[in-house]
C-alpha cells in the first residue's frame, strides 16, 4: 500500500527542515520506505477534505490504505513499531526509547514553541521586552537538563533511535534563537542527527519543493 503524507506547498521557514512533516520523512528515510506526498495550501488545510483527516487543521498527515493518522509523535511511533531502523529489539531499550519519543514532545518542546510564538507572534508587544529573558531562560533550564544527561554520548540511549530523531527534530526549532550554541554537546549532537542519510535525504525533498524543484526519484 501507497504511503501518503501531506505537507505544505510552501513551508513558513522556507524549507530548513522546522516544519513537523521533516520528523515524518526523516523516520521514512530510515525505515527505506517509499511515500509520496499530498502538498497543501493554507486555505486547502482548513478545507473538510482535510480536516477529516486532522481535525486541527495542520499537517503532516499520514494515510496507507484504509489507515489515517496525524500528529508527528503518534506517526513515527506508527513507523517505527512496524518497520526497523528506529526502535531496538530488547523490550527494555524500546521502552526507553519510546519515553525518550515523549520527553521530546512534551518535556523539552513546549518551552521552545513558546520561545518561537514570543519571538514571531509577540515581539512586537509593549510587554515583549520583559517577558522574552523568561521565556529564553525556560528553554535554557530544560536543555541544560538534556545536557546533564546526554553527557558524552552520541545518541541518548545507546544506539540512534526513534527517541533521537524526535529530539533532535525538536532541537532544531532553537537554532534560530541562537541558544543551542550555548550547549555544545546538544549542538554537536543535533549536528549528527542532520549527518545521517536519512535525514539529508528528507531535508532535501522538503527543501526542493520550497525552492520549486520537483525532489528526485
Amino acid at each position: 500500500m501507497t504511503i501518503t503524507i501531506t505537507c505544505f506547498d510552501r513551508s513558513p521557514d522556507g524549507g530548513k527542515g522546522l516544519a513537523r512533516d521533516t520528523r515524518v520523512r526523516w523516520a521514512l528515510e530510515e525505515a527505506a520506505l517509499p511515500y509520496e506526498v499530498r502538498l497543501l495550501s493554507f486555505s486547502a488545510m482548513k478545507e473538510p477534505a482535510h480536516l477529516r483527516l486532522h481535525p486541527f487543521g495542520q499537517i503532516p498527515t499520514y494515510e496507507e490504505g484504509d489507515l489515517a493518522l496525524f500528529e508527528t509523535g503518534a506517526i513515527v511511533f506508527h513507523i517505527a513499531e512496524r518497520h526497523a531502523g528506529l526502535l531496538p529489539d530488547g523490550a527494555n531499550a524500546r521502552a526507553r526509547a519510546i519515553t525518550w519519543m515523549f520527553a521530546a514532545l512534551n518535556s523539552v518542546e513546549p518551552p521552545i514553541l513558546e520561545l518561537s510564538t514570543a519571538r514571531i507572534l509577540e515581539g512586537d508587544k509593549p510587554w515583549s521586552a520583559e517577558r522574552m529573558p523568561l521565556v529564553k531562560d525556560r528553554v535554557r533550564d530544560r536543555l541544560g537538563q538534556l545536557s546533564v544527561r546526554l553527557g558524552d554520548a552520541d545518541w541518548l540511549d545507546g544506539a540512534f533511535s526513534a527517541g533521537d530523531l524526535m529530539m533532535v527534530s525538536v532541537l532544531l526549532r532553537t537554532r534560530p534563537s541562537g541558544i543551542l550554541d550555548e550547549f555544545p554537546s546538544l549542538a554537536a549532537y543535533v549536528a549528527r542527527g542532520e549527518a545521517r542519510p536519512a535525514y539529508k535525504r528528507a531535508f532535501a525533498s522538503q527543501l526542493a519543493i520550497n525552492a520549486g524543484t520537483p525532489p528526485a526519484g
